[in-house]
């Protein structure tokens, strides 16, 4: 064999920022530090109808090398089947204590659509109220509901008074914190913690209105102030390094939010979710080495309006429920089946399976309640505006509504092909945004049960889109999203940005010969193709309650929604996305957090 022709064995680890040094025959891995730059240049810029957008930080995080139990060793075999741990990139979340820049309250009872009214999109646009987009932000954290209206959905699980025995904070109590001391304590699940030197003149000094953030990299979670000085705005606050656990998502608490306590849950790669406040630095295990189910989490949020109660969607296609303050105990389903997955009349139609009312009447420990709707993954979910809907992105390519009070599943709807990556919700609560690995974002109406219009641009899986709270009004929504080819798409959708469905144009130009005229045609086409469209549509256009499961809609039988602005912003695939009032924030896979700074307001100049 010709020297040189053989290939050198691959890396040991990752590109993370790390250096080694060698103690006998020990190798010991020690971990950069974040790093922040501020480039400059017309590359890192992008245009938009409103203005240029800049670059204002480009954070590069820490990624903590493998734990020295879990070290890995070279491999020249190309056919190894060895495992990796199971990551998800950089999960970022940005919270701010101080009420001022909440963004604008959207959602009204009493224009929303929980009913699945059988208006069109235009008698929607055109019959929608006008209201007060600055309403004081601090009503969506004591009440959540509350925009106005009397009306008011009940809280999730508010009826069971076996669940709400002993729960809620007294007015002028203190709220409760996890019992254990990170610092101190024995368990091997923590690796080591490592707080900012100063961390309490950090947070004496801070100020009220600084953007919080949060981001779990592997296994290390890091907490940050974005908005502190230069000096010390890429050092950490505190950085907590797990034995063997990756941390896969996690969630801030916008109800027990303050200036000195926030209430995280973060899941893992174990099953092991934590319950962390960071200002105390203590912290709790629920579903500890999975006692009640042994599947990663991939995504966990907090149930809105609720202090105690979060959700938890599991690799395994569970939806479960914990309390933070509840002990576990081994899970039985409690409707007797083993963990399979059922049939609706064996058309094919998944079902929402309940093993755990939130209605039981065993409520003395975890889980609070556990809904089983897929036998593959679930990626993403969501919860809608009104507080009563749950939208599920899934492996298996489908969109589930849910009405998660009620404990039922409403609609299924299909991917145009492949798996749902990603999921939200309109601010008002009227649309759902998926993205999936068609390299499409579809958007649905929840009022006509239906897509609106898919929106081509990304040349790779969508791993992230969001609603730009600050851009969307009554008739017009600004929405973001990024994905694995790198890039940041920003879109502006209302009724008379999207195209006709290319079978409808069809149908007008073979039309020219017809008696009837044109705008009667024309009419008639658009009804057809809204009837063909939409299963849940009888033929005198009158909603069928009876049908769950949506078919699969071609192409051309949707309208199409353009970008208003591409950029490839990274080399390396991204995965989040978060709108502030002053700036755009994305994170890509290994680590890389750029905040964008918005256009001043009229004038177009960041």
């Amino acid at each position: 064999m010709i020297s040189g022709s053989v290939l050198p064995p691959p890396k040991a680890y990752s590109s993370a920022p790390v250096t080694s040094t060698n103690t006998g025959n020990s190798q010991i891995l020690t971990e950069a530090g974040n790093s922040l730059k501020h480039p400059t240049g017309p590359e890192f810029q992008f245009h938009a109808n409103e203005g240029t957008y800049v670059l204002r930080d480009d954070f590069q995080l820490a990624t903590p090398p493998p734990h020295p139990s879990e070290a890995p060793t070279a491999s020249t075999n190309p056919l190894s089947t060895s495992i990796p741990p199971l990551v998800s990139g950089t999960r970022l979340s940005i919270i701010i204590t101080s009420d001022k820049k909440a963004p604008p309250v959207l959602y009204n009872l009493n224009t929303s659509v929980p009913n699945f009214s059988t208006y069109s999109i235009k008698e929607q646009e055109e019959s929608r109220p006008s209201q007060d987009t600055n309403a004081n932000s601090s009503d969506v954290v004591s009440q959540p509901l509350s925009t106005g209206s009397d009306k008011k959905a009940p809280a999730f699980g508010s009826t069971n008074v076996y669940l709400n025995a002993g729960n809620g904070v007294k007015e002028g109590a203190k709220r409760k914190k996890p019992k254990t001391n990170m610092m101190k304590t024995s368990s091997s699940f923590v690796s080591r913690v490592v707080p900012h030197e100063a961390l309490s003149r950090r947070l004496n000094e801070r100020d009220p209105d600084s953007m919080l953030a949060f981001a779990n990299i592997n296994r290390s979670l890091q907490w940050l102030d974005l908005t502190s000085s230069s000096y010390f705005k890429s050092e950490h606050l505190t950085k907590i390094l797990f034995t063997k656990a990756h941390m896969l998502c996690h969630d801030l608490n916008i109800v027990t939010k303050g200036s000195n306590h926030l209430d995280l849950v973060a899941g893992s790669s174990l099953a092991d979710i934590v319950w962390y406040e960071p200002f105390s630095v203590r912290y709790n295990r629920i579903n500890k080495n999975g006692m009640i189910n042994p599947s990663p989490v991939i995504d966990v949020k907090w149930i809105p309006g609720s202090e105690n109660l979060f959700l938890a969607a599991h690799l395994d296609g569970n939806l479960i429920v914990y309390d933070k303050e509840r002990d576990d105990a081994v899970f039985v389903p409690e409707n007797g089946l083993a963990n399979g997955f059922g049939k609706i009349d064996g058309d094919g139609a998944t079902m929402l399976r309940i093993n755990k009312s939130i209605n039981s009447t065993n409520q003395k420990t975890n889980p609070v309640a556990s809904w089983k709707i897929s036998d593959q993954k679930i990626n993403s979910f969501s919860f809608s505006p009104d507080c009563q809907h749950l939208a599920v992105a899934s492996q298996d390519g489908s969109l589930r509504i849910i009405d998660y009070l009620k404990e039922k599943l409403l609609d299924l709807f299909r991917s145009y092909y492949g798996g749902l990556t990603c999921v939200c919700w309109s601010p008002d609560g009227k649309y759902v945004l998926s993205g999936g690995q068609d390299d499409l974002i579809t958007i649905w109406s929840l009022a006509e049960r239906r897509i609106v219009a898919r929106c081509p641009g990304h040349t790779a899986f969508v791993s992230a889109v969001a609603f730009d709270p600050w851009r969307c009004n009554q008739k017009n929504y600004r929405f973001g999203s990024v994905g694995e080819d790198g890039k940041l798409l920003l879109w502006d959708f209302n009724y008379n940005t999207l195209s006709k469905p290319k079978a409808v144009v069809e149908r007008l130009r073979n039309s020219i010969t017809s008696s009837v005229p044109l705008t009667r045609h024309r009419t008639d086409s658009l009804q057809t193709s809204r009837l063909r469209s939409n299963s849940s549509l009888t033929t005198n256009g009158t909603p069928n309650s009876d049908e769950v499961e949506h078919p699969m809609i071609s192409r051309t039988q949707t309208a199409e929604l353009p970008p208003v602005m591409t950029k490839t912003i990274s080399d390396d695939p991204l995965c989040g996305l978060s709108f502030q009032e002053d700036c755009i924030v994305t994170s890509c896979s290994v680590g890389h957090v750029r905040i964008w700074n918005r256009p001043k307001e009229g004038t177009g100049e960041p």
